[in-house]
């Protein structure tokens, strides 16, 4: 691997770790570069996992006070999402790639529209149905959008945002604590998935991991000091920007 390209991967991962660990998403930047510098596309969305694995990881620390206060409640969260990032990534090693590609538009414009009115779709549940009926209806959406997080993961955190907050972790720093979680732990069975089934480039995944770490863990230190709401309206439009980046990229081939 030459320095030119070992830089661009190190740059790539920094943004991508700071983005990571404020919202989600950061696939946007880091799969498209794995691929610039020669990875097929199952190889380059296989290494991305362990190259972004530090933006989530490095900004738990800077979240303890908002885990202590979840407590136990988030060990139901952690089984649900890690078996279905285990079936996700599973589907990865034996499915075609193409067909998910035509879904990962419309999965992120769904979250989007989740994330941004969360609030008001979490009172009308609690209002309209039990809340054993209500828990199970999440926790259902929650595996399903893992298997999704398992077998390519573009935008999920702002899935991730999307479902905790409805569960009724309405702090955004709090809901954005339980996804840095969430996402590393199903992240690390997602490696071990694909490296079982050999398609990490381990060279390019630990160079970019480098920029990742960095950018994962000041991102989540500085981003509690960033007004909520400014984060929450950021975090929307960058979510819309996305999936209209995804629905382009379909409409022409993924070429």
């Amino acid at each position: 691997m030459s320095v030119e390209t070992s830089l661009l991967l190190i740059c790539v991962g920094m943004i991508g770790g700071v983005w990571n660990a404020l919202a989600g998403g950061a696939t946007l930047f880091t799969f498209p570069a794995l691929m610039a510098v020669g990875l097929p596309p199952i190889e380059a969305n296989a290494t991305n996992y362990l190259a972004m694995l530090p933006s989530n990881a490095a900004a738990i620390p800077a979240y303890a006070k908002e885990l202590k206060e979840i407590g136990t409640q988030v060990w139901p969260l952690l089984v649900v999402s890690g078996l279905g990032s285990i079936t996700g990534s599973i589907l990865l090693l034996v499915s075609i790639q193409a067909l998910f590609e035509v879904l990962i538009p419309f999965l992120i414009l769904l979250a989007t529209l989740l994330f941004a009115y969360g609030s008001k779709i979490s009172s009308w549940v609690n209002n309209f149905d039990s809340a054993k009926t209500s828990s199970r209806m999440l926790y259902t959406a929650l595996f399903f959008f893992s298997i999704y997080g398992g077998y390519f993961g573009a935008g999920l955190g702002i899935i991730l945002l999307a479902i905790v907050q409805i569960m009724g972790f309405a702090s955004f720093h709090v809901a954005n604590s339980l996804k840095n979680l969430l996402a590393t732990s199903f992240t690390l069975l997602s490696i071990v998935v694909f490296g079982v089934g050999g398609i990490i480039a381990w060279p390019e995944a630990l160079t970019m991991m480098i920029g990742s770490t960095v950018g994962g863990y000041f991102g989540a230190r500085y981003g509690r000091l960033i007004n909520e709401h400014y984060l929450r309206t950021g975090i929307i439009a960058f979510g819309f920007i996305l999936s209209g980046y995804y629905f382009y990229k379909t409409a022409i081939g993924w070429q």
